[in-house]
């Protein structure tokens, strides 16, 4: 198999699927109760997000979870959707944006920000054009559930200059065949455009299609109709809708067809690429070569009745594109196309160890006002990592700093951070923290201790003492009591402060 490329040509098999609503969760951002939209059913947000505000918008809206959105503060630099799923599913995962002028009159464009999903870079979300055009703006992407839960979160850029918003968010669980030549351990896929070919109706999508993947009109003028009754798309594995097979672009005459498509310009990117072609004459051969920007994609592809569809898994593009297909010498009709999906293949972000999320999320509980950003992945991406959180390099992503000095945080420090094991640095001075002094010994790695100028009560832990590699522990101005271990005074290489405290030396050694 080539880095860059793997083709693959399917005739269509005959299976038996049912046609179910889609499975996962359809999210109606800032809505207050459920509601039906097209035999689907959406669920209100507030399970799901911890953070922002629930709106109305008051202008007029094509359909109901377009009328409210959750918006977010420009405090945080994230603010994340956390969601159940089940580890190991391949999920579908749409972000729909209408601004409908929400941050006021001083604002009438809609804010640019990014979207992250777990610890990857999705996108930069600009709906200005679709906005203008009284259009919303919707996301798509494929990606591996690799944990019992998934995140997607919104995040301040340099452009940010209003409060960032979202409309609705859905998580659909996909056939585990679909766009399955794609290593998702490793790859997301970020939908860049998919197409009806020739069809100018409404967008398709559930019932048609049971994902509710939406597929485009596009009308060229070599648009024709076609007959799709003998087309069987149970076969394909990506499961396209039949719908697609009743339009094509091309014709009977044998001359090459030629268009654009996708209709915008590519970033310099590799790209998984799906065609989907079916002879509505089947008793008149259909024998064409297939090019993308003169370079060929796929020789002598004979097209027939059931159906065939050709991709690609890491196809290089860059700038616009353009199709061509020519028919062959022992063709007897012109070629055609019936749909396209093409997806931009993201190398994933990676994520943090799973040990220090759930460390992590147990010391936020402990806290009575953690860091508003203090959500989805707490390494990844790094540009948003969690306020206070250095994290190492590599493909094994640890915790190393908790730095949460001066900041007014109240409650305790829950035992669970002697769980990030790689942490080499504590520093939590200054604040109003109060509860005792949790074990410390797991910590191996540990340098320094700053839990200076709190509220700390009850012994110093002797295991402290136990830490080779401690350099540094400042503990004073709490409330500690009882006896300096007899470890840790003398320690060689160990500068430690206990002043501001009630604590009594330790006795002499016998």
């Amino acid at each position: 198999m080539s880095l860059f490329s793997f083709f693959l040509l399917l005739p269509f098999l005959s299976l038996c699927l049912s046609q179910t609503p889609p499975k996962g969760f359809l999210i109606d951002c800032g809505a207050s109760s459920g509601s039906e939209i097209n035999g689907l059913q959406w669920i209100p947000d507030a399970e799901f997000i911890s953070t922002g505000t629930p709106r109305n918008l008051t202008t007029p809206v094509q359909v109901s979870t377009l009328s409210n959105v959750r918006s977010f503060s420009l405090q945080g630099k994230k603010n994340c959707y956390v969601v159940q799923v089940y580890r190991g599913a391949r999920y579908m995962v749409r972000t729909t944006y209408y601004y409908g002028g929400i941050n006021g009159p001083g604002f009438p464009s809609p804010p640019v920000f990014d979207q992250i999903v777990d610890g990857t870079f999705w996108s930069v979300v600009n709906t200005t054009d679709d906005y203008a055009r009284g259009l919303p703006t919707y996301y798509e992407g494929v990606f591996l559930a690799q944990g019992k839960t998934m995140s997607v979160c919104i995040g301040l850029n340099t452009y940010t200059e209003s409060d960032p918003f979202i409309s609705a968010l859905e998580f659909v669980i996909l056939a585990d065949s679909l766009y399955n030549s794609t290593d998702f351990n490793s790859f997301g896929l970020k939908l860049v455009s998919r197409d009806s070919f020739g069809y100018s109706g409404p967008t398709i999508r559930y019932p048609d299609d049971q994902f509710d993947r939406f597929w485009e009109p596009f009308v060229h003028n070599n648009s024709a109709n076609a007959s799709s009754s003998n087309v069987s798309v149970s076969g394909f594995w990506n499961l396209p809708p039949e719908k697609i097979f009743q339009t094509q672009l091309g014709s009977d005459q044998l001359e090459s067809l030629e268009f654009s498509w996708p209709q915008a310009s590519l970033p310099n990117s590799t790209y998984y690429i799906a065609l989907y072609f079916a002879n509505s004459n089947g008793s008149s051969p259909r024998i064409f070569n297939i090019a993308m920007n003169g370079v060929t994609y796929y020789r002598d592809l004979n097209v027939t009745v059931s159906g065939v569809v050709v991709f690609a898994n890491r196809w290089p593009l860059f700038g616009p594109t353009t199709i061509t297909l020519t028919p062959v010498a022992n063709s007897t009709k012109g070629p055609l196309i019936n749909a396209g999906e093409i997806f931009e293949v993201l190398t994933l972000g990676g994520r943090t160890t799973t040990r220090d999320v759930t460390a992590l999320e147990m010391v936020k509980e402990s806290l009575q006002n953690p860091p508003l950003d203090w959500n989805g992945d707490p390494c990844m991406p790094r540009q948003y990592s969690w306020t206070g959180i250095t994290c190492s390099e590599g493909p094994r992503i640890r915790v190393v700093t908790l730095n949460l000095k001066s900041m007014n945080l109240s409650g305790s420090l829950s035992p669970y951070v002697a769980n990030m094991t790689a942490l080499s640095n504590i520093w939590l001075g200054n604040n109003s923290l109060s509860g005792q002094i949790p074990d410390l010994s797991s910590l191996k790695m540990l340098e320094t201790l700053h839990l200076e100028d709190n509220r700390f009560s009850g012994e110093i832990p002797s295991s402290l003492g136990n830490i080779s590699s401690l350099r540094e522990v400042f503990l004073q101005n709490n409330n500690l009591t009882g006896q300096v271990p007899s470890n840790l005074v003398g320690k060689p290489g160990l500068t430690l402060t206990i002043s501001g405290n009630n604590l009594s030396s330790p006795p002499p050694a016998s």
